[in-house]
């Protein structure tokens, strides 16, 4: 049974299987909401909305034109193309006319993109900007200089090579099926301006510090001229607040505080507060609150927060939706898929293979919800029966040092270009995300896919945040390092195994039930399936049952195989559309 269920899961999908129009009910509003919460200024400038575009194929034709709603991709049905899918030969061109009233004097203009997958060279008023390689991180550019009053002309043209390059892509596919979903590209998040002055902040840097009750914050500023200013609406919270040092472009703060609660997703109290360099002004937020490792009472080690052991429940979520693809349609449709999981009983969400928008990180924040991030996945193609499918069944493979070598050499990182972007790629998330106060977990690689020298990537990471746990390697492939001992159990029975590092399964479950017509294709892809929803709760009583007696024995984490159908992977505790709820 066991190897029946083994082959059955790995089988290659029906691609030719009849396809149905999905939609969730969420409604779309426009995705006006500011989209940096812990960065808010009040001069925003919202550029969602119509622009036109058009895709040029690599001999130069016009393949398809007209108006597209951004941020969705064009391969999204939010966007009201054509659905076209980008080839990697293919040039995606954007252009949008916004208008400017006033050039105001002493400030500045800056316009900020959320993501655009996966190569964005960006012009305004026929002026390069820059280009921007990589398909799930911000990035801005200061358009002063270039701005007109009246009308001005924003232009973009996009290159998305999926799997040809080396860019991260997470589990999108030109040829989607099973456990790999559709490929989208070109703008997916929001795109923005505000005005700022000449001297202004521009990243902040927060680190919570339980023992010494105090907040430690980082400013980088574009010119050393101006004082620091920072106060809150609760008279309680600060006592007192200090310039500790000032390096180059930097400003080192330490605020004294006085009361306050520690974070917990039972209790997910934060705090707001506004600051103030010169005449640049914002708001921001924090938590007090600690991610680590220790030993409990008896000697076992576990995952801790705020210095105690704390088991963290959790269930992977790949944030796709079936009429915009991996872009929310709306910020209740992140909102209502963090309560649901959060009502189900979960405590802690593995965000994999994708970056949210920031606002989802946000309602994590605030509803009480841990996050493990992925490092999104990368490299070229795969070999998945070296990678994933032997190691899966084999596991001894998967595991012994003397093997990874062997293995490794099927991850798509066997060039040098594809290991820099990596690096790059895994600097931009850690920093655009060490700030928020749930994330509890970084995982560097999955499953081997673009995996390679995890001990030195380990280390590269460190520099960036050292203040979490940090899974080098979700699944297998282990390289002997890590704050975590991290394995995939589908298929074999769940145990602890004693380590000197916490133990997590981080993956387990993939239950599948096709429910009536809340389905996008007449495929079904999944580890276990079933035909009934007695059958799938009966099962998931008693997997989760299992999880909570390892817990006992030494399990400081899991994560159930998933939140959401996605596309033919019906493994979801809910349906792709939202709609129906599989388990009582």
């Amino acid at each position: 049974m066991y190897w029946k269920e083994m082959l059955s899961a790995i089988s290659k999908p029906d691609k030719d299987a009849k396809r149905y129009e999905l939609s969730t009910d969420f409604k779309y509003t426009g995705l006006q909401e500011y989209p940096r919460p812990q960065m808010q200024r009040k001069s925003y400038i919202n550029l969602n909305g119509q622009w036109d575009y058009r895709i040029i194929s690599g001999k130069g034709a016009v393949v398809c034109s007209g108006p597209i709603e951004v941020p969705f991709s064009p391969e999204a049905r939010l966007s009201g193309t054509e659905c076209h899918t980008l080839l990697p030969e293919e040039t995606l061109e954007y252009s949008k006319v916004f208008p400017i009233d006033e050039v105001k004097n002493s400030k500045r203009l800056l316009l900020h993109f959320g993501a655009v997958d996966q190569v964005a060279h960006v012009s305004l008023n026929g002026i390069n900007l820059g280009i921007h390689e990589g398909g799930f991180t911000s990035f801005s550019f200061d358009i002063t200089d270039y701005v007109v009053e009246g009308n001005n002309e924003l232009k973009l043209k996009v290159r998305d090579y999926t799997d040809k390059v080396g860019y991260a892509r997470g589990k999108q596919s030109l040829e989607p099926s099973g456990m790999w979903y559709s490929a989208q590209s070109g703008i997916w998040q929001t795109v923005w301006m505000e005005w700022v002055p000449e001297a202004y902040v521009s990243r902040i840097l927060l680190t919570p510090d339980i023992d010494k009750k105090r907040l430690f914050i980082e400013l980088k500023v574009s010119e050393l001229k101006g004082q620091v200013k920072i106060d809150s609406s609760n008279p309680d919270l600060i006592k007192d607040y200090n310039i500790e040092s000032i390096r180059d472009d930097e400003l080192y703060v330490t605020v004294d505080l006085k009361e306050y609660k520690l974070w917990t997703p039972e209790d997910p109290q934060l705090y707001f507060i506004n600051i103030e360099y010169g005449k640049d002004k914002f708001s921001t937020y924090f938590a007090m609150r600690h991610f680590g490792v220790g030993k409990d009472e008896q000697g076992i080690p576990r995952l801790t927060l705020n210095h105690k052991p704390y088991f963290m429940n959790g269930i992977l979520d790949q944030g796709y939706y079936p009429e915009s693809l991996m872009t929310p349609p709306s910020d209740d449709a992140m909102i209502s898929d963090i309560e649901t999981i959060k009502s189900l009983g979960f405590n802690m969400i593995r965000k994999h293979c994708k970056v949210e928008p920031m606002r989802w990180y946000f309602h994590c924040d605030r509803i009480g919800m841990i996050v493990w991030q992925d490092i999104v996945n990368g490299g070229t193609k795969y070999d998945m029966n070296m990678i994933c499918n032997i190691p899966t069944v084999v596991r001894p493979f998967g595991n012994a040092r003397d093997k990874n070598r062997l293995f490794l050499r099927f991850t798509g990182r066997n060039t040098e270009k594809s290991k820099a972007v990596w690096h790059i790629e895994c600097k931009e998330i850690m920093e655009q995300l060490r700030n928020v106060p749930s994330l509890g977990q970084w995982c560097l690689f999955n499953e081997g896919w673009g995996q390679f020298d995890a001990k030195d990537c380990l280390k590269f990471a460190r520099k960036f945040d050292d203040t979490r746990p940090i899974d080098s390697a979700s699944g297998w492939f282990h390289e002997d390092c890590g704050d975590v001992l991290s394995e995939h159990v589908y298929f074999e029975d769940l145990k602890v195994k004693r380590t000197e590092r916490p133990y997590v399964v981080s993956e387990y479950g993939g239950f599948s039930l096709k429910v009536g017509n809340h389905v996008t294709r007449d495929a079904v892809y999944g580890y276990k399936k079933y035909q009934h929803q007695k059958d799938l709760q009966d099962a998931f009583d008693e997997i989760f049952a299992k999880i909570k007696s390892l817990e006992a024995e030494g399990l400081s984490g899991a994560v159930y195989t998933q939140a959401t159908d996605i596309e033919d992977e019906l493994n979801g505790l809910i349906t792709y559309d939202r709609k129906v709820q599989k388990l009582y």
